[in-house]
């Protein structure tokens, strides 16, 4: 296991080796910091009594239960995790135990190893919770390069459209002046995503037919299409940045890139969080400029969700009802990551 403290995992019904407790310190005042997606270091405070025998310490970490969690469902197998006596804070690393954006319950023992294997330990510590990190740029980067590999070849396009129920424009022109406002972003897609639940933005399509060039007439959000030149959207005045790159146990990929202008709000956020994308030269989505024309491309072979960070007016497209079907199935409201997809998955949790 990659750590700077040698550690092994082993099941709390291993502890058949353990002696009967002597007087150890009795670790407290623990303190959690670092934390990563993958990673954190923790510290102690100890009584200097006994304090030179101590030779390994002892780990419990547990993801903490949730109370609307289904109760027939396998739980997950608590970790102990056995590490010889460092200096402190040690780091607490492994990919295959610790997840993104997840809370966990962690408590430790002193022990000293005796010359027959056995341990001698202390009482066990308070109980403490923290919770993981998001994914960070370093992480983002490499969902990124994977989403690159299955990209395909571009495609012209002309318009980003939105689609909803006719209910959704009637309230926004009565409620918003006619403005479509962001709103929060679900959770949909991987679970380290540091836009989930935090960016605020509207959602748009921009894949076309292969044989129109042209929007599909089918939708799984609603009947009602809202369509606007994509210049309007996306052009010299806006930053694009890469979102997520996920399936739901499907052959078909979905990539989210965020569309920001330039200073908004929802461009600092990105900023910080995201990897930013070239816009005349990536992967997804290009904007560039022939014969003082703005064309637009689109990747192929992805399904792309594109987030926008402002309110939109709805005088600046059309809203019209689309002619196909309404396909429920496709929708990716709150859609949960394959965690087993070797191609959209990366070594850091799910």
């Amino acid at each position: 296991m990659c750590c700077n403290s040698d550690f092994v995992a082993r099941n709390k019904s291993q502890d058949s080796g353990i002696a009967e407790m002597e007087e150890l310190p009795v670790p407290h005042n623990i303190k959690i910091s670092n934390i990563t997606c993958d990673s954190f270091k923790i510290s102690w405070e100890m009584d200097s009594k006994s304090k030179d025998r101590i030779t390994h310490y002892f780990i419990d970490l547990n993801k903490k239960e949730n109370k609307n969690s289904n109760k027939f469902k396998h739980k997950d197998v608590p970790t102990k995790l056995v590490a010889k006596a460092v200096p402190l804070p040690m780091t607490v690393r492994g990919h295959w135990f610790l997840s993104p954006r997840t809370e966990y319950t962690v408590a430790v023992q002193t022990a000293s190893k005796q010359v027959d294997g056995d341990y001698v330990v202390s009482e066990w510590s308070e109980i403490i919770e923290f919770c993981t990190a998001d994914y960070s740029k370093v992480h983002l980067t490499q969902l990124l390069e994977k989403a690159e590999v299955i990209a395909g070849r571009m495609l012209k396009f002309s318009v980003f459209y939105r689609n909803q129920h006719k209910e959704y424009f009637d309230y926004v022109r009565e409620h918003h002046g006619n403005a479509m406002q962001p709103s929060v972003k679900d959770n949909s897609g991987s679970h380290g995503s540091p836009i989930s639940g935090k960016l605020e933005g509207i959602f748009f399509s921009c894949s076309t037919e292969f044989n129109t060039g042209k929007p599909p007439q089918d939708s799984p959000y609603g009947r009602y299409r809202f369509e606007i030149a994509a210049e309007k959207l996306f052009n010299p005045n806006t930053n694009l940045y890469f979102g997520d790159f996920y399936c739901m146990y499907t052959a078909y990929h979905y990539v989210i890139l965020v569309i920001a202008p330039v200073g908004s709000p929802g461009d600092e956020f990105c900023k910080q969080r995201l990897p930013q994308l070239n816009s005349k030269d990536n992967k997804f989505l290009t904007c560039t400029e022939e014969d003082g024309v703005l064309v637009y491309h689109h990747a192929q072979d992805v399904i792309l969700e594109v987030i926008y960070t402002d309110p939109v007016d709805l005088s600046l497209g059309t809203v019209a009802e689309i002619t196909g079907h309404q396909l429920m199935s496709l929708s990716t409201a709150n859609a949960k990551k394959d965690p087993s997809c070797k191609t959209c998955n990366i070594s850091v949790g799910r």
